[in-house]
């Protein structure tokens, strides 16, 4: 039985704070298949209010999660020219434990961003 779940945190290095209202959508990958699982949007802390992928629906296989970065710097009055250099940041990646905590974190400024495995 799965124990483990996803979770992400995004916060704007530009300001330095939590990027709050920040559309994220979680996709299944499955061969040539992308199955869209949920969408969700940051908090005031930059997480989500539960996790991406609970218990109850965590397995393992390939991931990709859909950060709108371009939608949240225009949200924040980011001044730059059209089109942004950063608009849609996918990250992909693969789940192979179904206990352990997934941590996808997102860093994020108008030109560059970062992510890692976190706990």
């Amino acid at each position: 039985m799965a124990s483990g779940y996803l979770t992400t945190h995004v916060l704007d290095t530009a300001l330095g704070l939590p990027a709050c209202g920040l559309k994220i959508e979680l996709f299944a990958l499955q061969g040539d298949s992308r199955v869209k699982v949920i969408e969700m949007v940051t908090n005031d802390d930059g997480r989500t209010d539960s996790p991406i992928l609970p218990k109850d629906d965590f397995q393992c296989g390939v991931y990709e999660l859909l950060f709108h970065a371009g939608d949240y710097l225009r949200f924040q009055g980011t001044a730059q020219p059209e089109p942004f250099f950063l608009d849609i940041i996918p990250i992909r990646f693969g789940i192979n434990d179904e206990t352990s905590h997934y941590h996808v974190p997102l860093l994020l400024s108008p030109f560059g961003f970062s992510t890692y495995r976190g706990s």
